[in-house]
């Protein structure tokens, strides 16, 4: 027996065993998390971990089955086609018979056939990258930043590294970090609902489209969804935009934060963290909701509309900071939006702050041309040079905007090797010749 396959039996029987212990405790929550465990390292697979160990994960499984109602049955079965568990093996597990289990994945809302489109194609594309192509999270990054235009040598001439944003990232694979707080304020979505909480991204734009699919893979692989986007704002030079969604299922008990908070609740939740839990959330606002960018000075905003309920987060947002930090921001009102925003001094010392808890691919970026800038590493002209090919065109057509699935391509094997796709973004074309190449390939519509 070699030692990857003993390892691999040691931990499957310890799995086991704590999934049994969960059973004793009929705790169904901790039951889900070891069949997750169990199946993720591949302990179902008779043929590579052995009959005995397979038998006894089918055993779990149908046991937790019988202990279960409707909506945990329905979760199970969504875990199972997630991991790219064979119908066989279920049926096996639950003891039943492929009619009865195509009546639940009926009444669950389950399309078996086509769990590729929820489930596997982020780790199929990465699993094929680094196999055929020594792809990894630089390469990705390099190939991003190619994409909108950005030359990262000429950055890193000046010791600016534009894939930092990628530092500390698998920290957040833990959801009690404030960073998550702060993008949940933002642009998070949180649902809970059917025994389950789901948390979604959603983006038409390039730099998002790789920026969420790795934020939420360091909590587990993301489920996928491309669609024609909603209410979204027309261009002349834009045909129609196309919409990524990306989506994670965890237990009703997993998201650890309230999913909606009142102002005192903010308050209290941010007068209770550490100088560097605060800066943490911020950090997660501004990735969501903010902007940095420089016109005579840097400047960094955060805004949310009008009429939004996480209006008055701007308003506890600015009190919190000015007493903590001693950083003074001011809220300028516009047609439709309200924003904290900080300027100059005030900005860069926010930013010096924040700025290692910043995971936006731009918005970091922007932010270490910045402290370049004020601490003398680069000149004026250079700076300006370098951050021109940061800008959005506004009033034309920019490959940073309504190109969410040509980016993600760009993560692609297909992008290898059918030549061509994405090497023009700015032109006009109509999407579905963008989705074919991509999903012609993954099965995934």
């Amino acid at each position: 027996m070699t030692t990857d396959r003993k390892n691999r039996l040691k931990e499957c029987t310890r799995l086991i065993e704590e999934a049994m212990k969960c059973l004793e405790n009929n705790d169904k929550q901790c039951v889900l998390r070891k069949i997750e465990e169990l199946i993720r390292v591949e302990c179902h697979n008779g043929r590579l971990i052995g009959k005995e160990i397979a038998d006894g994960v089918r055993e779990i499984v149908h046991e937790l089955w019988l202990r279960s109602d409707y909506e945990s049955r329905c979760r199970l079965l969504r875990i199972l086609r997630d991991f790219n568990v064979s119908k066989r093996w279920v049926r096996d597990a639950l003891h039943t018979d492929a009619r009865t289990l195509n009546t639940w994945f009926v009444r669950c809302g389950i399309d078996w056939e086509n769990r590729m489109v929820r489930s596997n194609v982020v780790k199929v594309i990465e699993g094929l990258l680094r196999e055929k192509f020594d792809w990894n999270e630089i390469r990705m990054c390099e190939e991003l930043m190619q994409f909108i235009g950005v030359n990262v040598d000429a950055f890193r001439k000046y010791g600016i590294e534009p894939c930092s944003w990628l530092e500390g990232l698998e920290s957040l694979s833990d959801l009690r970090r404030p960073y998550w707080l702060g993008l949940r304020t933002s642009d998070l979505t949180v649902r809970k609902g059917n025994g389950e909480t789901e948390l979604v991204l959603a983006t038409t734009n390039a730099i998002d489209a790789v920026f969420f699919v790795k934020l939420l893979s360091t909590v587990k692989v993301p489920n996928l969804n491309i669609r024609w986007a909603k209410n979204a704002k027309k261009a002349k030079y834009v045909h129609k935009s196309i919409e990524l969604k990306y989506y994670i299922d965890l237990g009703i008990d997993e998201w650890p934060w309230l999913t909606e908070l009142s102002t005192d609740e903010l308050k209290r939740a941010l007068d209770g963290f550490s100088d560097e839990e605060l800066a943490e959330f911020i950090a997660g606002e501004i990735d969501g909701d903010g902007t940095v960018w420089y016109e005579k000075s840097a400047s960094v905003k955060i805004a949310a509309c009008k009429a939004c309920p996480k209006r008055f987060i701007l308003d506890v947002l600015k009190e919190v900071i000015a007493e903590r930090f001693g950083i003074v921001g001011d809220i300028h009102h516009y047609e439709t939006d309200d924003a904290l925003v900080f300027h100059s001094k005030s900005a860069v010392k926010l930013l010096r702050r924040i700025i290692k808890y910043i995971h936006h691919p731009l918005r970091r970026l922007r932010a270490e041309l910045f402290l370049a800038l004020y601490d003398g590493r680069i000149s004026r002209e250079e700076f300006e040079r370098l951050y021109d090919v940061t800008k959005y065109e506004i009033g034309g057509p920019d490959v940073k905007r309504n190109n969410a699935l040509e980016a993600l391509t760009r993560a692609a094997p297909q992008t290898h090797t059918h030549g061509g796709l994405g090497t023009d973004p700015t032109k006009e074309k109509h999407p579905t010749r963008l989705i074919k190449p991509l999903t012609h390939r993954l099965g995934i519509i």
